[in-house]
């Protein structure tokens, strides 16, 4: 179906704070983000904290955090204050009773004071092989203690005492709730399958359901784009609405995020296990970018109807669009990821490069105590020449750690490959070159290397490759010479005379 353009669009991104934010959680509040940004419409963040037994006081922190790290400015919030608010369900607990009240009133639900040893009786009593484990509904319900067969005066004397009760919603059977969903098409659920849902819970808290269907309504909400996850618990959302009287907002719901190899949900202790980041806030640890991040997640589910790949938000937010969703889950790929972060790494200016880079080399220099970082143009040209060969920012610290530190040991494999019965003499006596030399960079290294190298009759590479190693420790990494021209010349001095000690 093509999306009209309609006016006064509203949409929501309504996580509960029981832990980090998932990765799952980030991209709904993309799209989310992009389709009211594309439609000229709203954006909401509301916090649904209802489930105080899971609640974590840190996390509505960590979620915002998350959203902000994201580049995803919510246009009403907890900390944006607009016409619709609170915008946490735990300050609107006189709302969801007004309206469990009217349904109440009016039949559609009832008092149930049934104690947990009592279901799970009844759970038993109507079990059978079809059916093994029985809900709470219009087959349970008349035996069960609770309004529909208590008189007025027992269910007044019994919420007067204060006996514990929930509400629960009069689901009836024998209909269908169908419906037009903007990424499935027509799905049809039966009410058979819909047991009495609780509304209220026994400490006066309303449940995700009610909730969610209240808040939808008087915060104006236009569409409900979300995770796959939640589409049987829309059959209750739809009879809620219909109950009130209330014309529902459109749904879409997105396709999972699936582990690697396809097998189920991407789930926290897969990914552990996998070494997967799975939270914001690992993905930020791990030196991934924001950006790289945005634009990974958006292509998980959507695709931007051509060939490229690599997105602004403000170019996913003007392409974005429902009708290019697929219905199908979508297999995490930290490979791709890497290849997105690695892209936006190299595509930085080099000053931006290492402004991105500043925790990871704040931290180096305070655990080597090495003043390399204090000449800004020794650090631009380190960038520069390590930027076309990482893929994190934080690499300039890690992968580059011989521009901070003398090699503390050598590549073993490379020792024994390139390290000659005659590479202690020939460095030696390069390494004399050099503390002669009064010009320094890499073309008057390269050029001294070379010439002293003809003059012994030996192959350049007889002498680059352990000189490659006395400096930096490892085999590998950007142009030898340039690396020497950053290092400066007492540096390599030191440490070839250094190395041409230890291994002999």
């Amino acid at each position: 179906m093509t999306e009209s353009f309609l006016s006064k669009v509203r949409v929501r991104f309504a996580p509960s704070p029981t832990g980090s934010l998932h990765i799952g959680g980030l991209r709904t509040a993309l799209f989310n983000y992009f389709f009211a940004r594309r439609r000229g419409g709203a954006f909401v963040l509301r916090i649904e904290d209802t489930d105080r037994a899971r609640f974590v006081r840190e996390a509505e922190h960590n979620i915002l955090s998350g959203l902000e790290w994201a580049g995803i400015q919510p246009d009403e919030g907890p900390d944006r204050p607009g016409d619709f608010g609170p915008y946490r369900q735990s300050e609107r607990r006189v709302m969801y009773a007004r309206y469990a009240r009217q349904l109440l009133d009016e039949g559609h639900a009832y008092y149930a004071f049934d104690t947990p040893e009592e279901i799970e009786a009844m759970r038993k009593r109507f079990a059978t092989e079809e059916n093994p484990s029985p809900k709470y509904d219009a087959v349970t319900r008349g035996e069960m203690t609770n309004s529909l067969g208590l008189s007025g005066e027992e269910v007044r004397r019994r919420i007067d005492r204060k006996d514990a009760h929930v509400v629960r919603l009069k689901a009836d059977p024998g209909g269908r709730i169908t419906f037009h969903d903007r990424i499935r098409g027509r799905v049809s659920f039966s009410t058979g399958g819909v047991d009495d849902q609780i509304l209220i819970k026994s400490d006066g808290m309303p449940t995700y359901h009610l909730a969610n269907v209240v808040d939808d309504r008087e915060m104006g909400i236009t569409h409900v784009i979300r995770g796959e996850e939640w589409l049987p618990s829309t059959p209750k959302h739809l009879l809620l609405y219909q109950a009130f009287g209330w014309e529902p907002p459109e749904m879409a719901h997105m396709p999972l995020i699936m582990n690697p190899g396809g097998k189920g949900k991407l789930s926290k202790r897969h990914a552990e296990k996998q070494g997967l980041p799975v939270t914001v806030e690992q993905c930020r640890e791990a030196g991934y970018e924001p950006e790289a991040v945005v634009n990974f997640l958006t292509l998980l589910g959507w695709n931007p109807g051509d060939d490229r790949e690599l997105f602004s938000v403000d170019e996913m937010a003007e392409l974005f669009s429902l009708d290019r969703i697929g219905g199908g889950g979508v297999q995490f790929d930290v490979n791709k990821l890497n290849w997105f972060n690695q892209q936006y790494v190299r595509g930085f200016s080099v000053d931006e490069l290492l402004e991105r880079a500043a925790p990871w080399l704040r931290d180096r220099r305070s655990a080597s105590g090495v003043g390399f970082l204090e000449n800004e143009e020794r650090q631009r040209r380190m960038a520069a020449l390590m930027q076309p060969r990482i893929t994190f920012s934080k690499d300039l610290a890690e992968a580059g750690g011989y521009f901070f530190e003398d090699p503390a040991t050598y590549d073993e494999v490379a020792v024994k490959k390139r390290w000659k019965a005659d590479s202690a003499a020939l460095l030696s006596a390069y390494a004399s070159r050099l503390g002669d030399a009064s010009v320094f960079d890499a073309a008057q290294a390269e050029a001294m290397l070379r010439a002293f190298a003809e003059e012994r009759g030996a192959g350049a590479g007889r002498i680059i490759h352990p000189v490659r190693l006395a400096v930096s420790g490892v085999p590998g990494g950007p142009s030898l010479f340039e690396m020497m021209a950053v290092l400066g010349k007492d540096t390599c001095v030191r440490r070839i005379r250094r190395a041409v000690e230890v291994l002999g």
